[in-house]
Formats: structure tokens, C-alpha cells, sequence
């Protein structure tokens, strides 16, 4: 065994401990700084890949950015564990489900002939013109155009569903529609009062 070999089984070993550890673990803080460590064996893993920009795009974005955001948002609120935990057993079979056709389907990707490990090119073949960066552009916006914006739809699907399952409308918030403001006219809102004038006595 190769020292190369070595270091792919060894990261591989740590990134799917992790990865169980990010489901399995009862304390979100502890799901957050596991879910870093597997980001971490993934650019490593990239790297012996020779796949440099996903390597430091995952640690620069993710790492840097998207995890730190989690785990001051965690730390931050008052999480109740319990309430959590409440549901678990009742969702556990449609989980395990769709983790099991999840599995299915990356199987199916991996060993079939077409786009599989059946024909996977050499790693040291993907840029032989220039950088690995420009390689991955050239993948992305020409053999795989369809695939990225189909991607990049979803995606925005997801931050709208998101948007709209997470807003609350509270009742004590004023709000005001600006198209009913705008048809208002002078006499809906002003009215002109005639008052006799007085005299003061002093």
C-alpha cells in the first residue's frame, strides 16, 4: 500500500465517522464542529483528487463562512433538546427510507457505464491545458450547463420554501398595504369640521 492509498483510506475513514457522528450526536454544538471536520477530510480528499479550487472553495465558503454562521446561530439560541427529540421515532421509517434511496442512487451513479467509475478519467488528465479552475468552467458551461442551472433552480426553490415556511406573521406588527395607501383620497382621510366662534370671557 502506497502512501497516497494511505492518506485516501485514512481520510476516508475520519469523514464518514463524522459524517455518522453530525446524525448521531445529541448536542447540535458537537453536530456543527463534526460536520467541520468532515469538510475538512473532503478538501483533503480533493486534493488528492488534484480538484485545488473545490478543495479551498469547501474550507474558504463553508468552513470559513457557512459553519461559523451555524454555530454562533446555535450557541446563541436557547435550543430545547427535548423538543427536539420529540418526533424522532415517529419519523425514522420515511427517514431510513429516503437515506436508503439515497444510497441507491449513488450506487447506481457510481457503477454504472455511463459517467461511473467504469470510464472515470485519470485525475491528472482533467487540465492538461491549463489550471483546474478553468478546467471546471469549461465542464460546468458546456457539458453540464443543463445540469448547473437545473441545480441553481432548485436551490432557489429551497431559499424561497425556506423563506415561506419560516415567516410568521405576528399580531401586534402594523402593516400597512402601499397600494390601499396610494388609492386614498383627501376625503376618506381629512374632513373639514365648522365651528362657530366663540367669545372669551377674561
Amino acid at each position: 500500500m502506497t502512501f497516497e492509498t494511505f492518506i485516501f483510506y485514512a481520510f476516508s475513514a475520519v469523514l464518514i465517522g463524522a459524517a455518522l457522528g453530525v446524525i448521531t450526536s445529541r448536542n447540535p454544538v458537537h453536530s456543527a464542529l463534526l460536520l467541520v471536520l468532515s469538510f475538512f477530510t473532503s478538501a483533503g480528499l480533493w486534493l488528492q483528487l488534484q480538484a485545488e479550487f473545490l478543495a479551498i472553495a469547501l474550507v474558504l465558503v463553508y468552513v470559513g463562512a457557512v459553519m461559523v454562521l451555524f454555530l454562533f446561530v446555535v450557541m446563541m439560541l436557547d435550543i430545547n433538546l427535548a423538543k427536539l427529540r420529540e418526533g424522532f421515532w415517529k419519523y425514522l421509517p420515511l427517514g431510513g427510507l429516503v437515506a436508503v434511496l439515497l444510497v441507491f442512487e449513488m450506487g447506481v451513479m457510481l457503477f454504472n457505464s455511463y459517467g461511473g467509475l467504469v470510464y472515470a478519467p485519470e485525475a491528472s488528465n482533467l487540465y492538461v491545458n491549463g489550471s483546474n479552475t478553468r478546467a471546471l468552467g469549461q465542464l460546468i458551461y458546456t457539458d453540464y450547463v443543463y445540469a448547473f442551472e437545473i441545480a441553481a433552480v432548485i436551490l432557489l426553490v429551497a431559499i424561497v420554501a425556506a423563506i415561506a415556511l419560516t415567516l410568521r406573521k405576528r399580531k401586534t406588527t402594523r402593516y400597512k398595504d402601499p397600494s390601499d395607501q396610494i388609492q386614498v383620497q383627501r376625503k376618506d382621510r381629512v374632513r373639514m369640521v365648522s365651528m362657530k366662534t366663540e367669545l372669551r370671557d377674561e
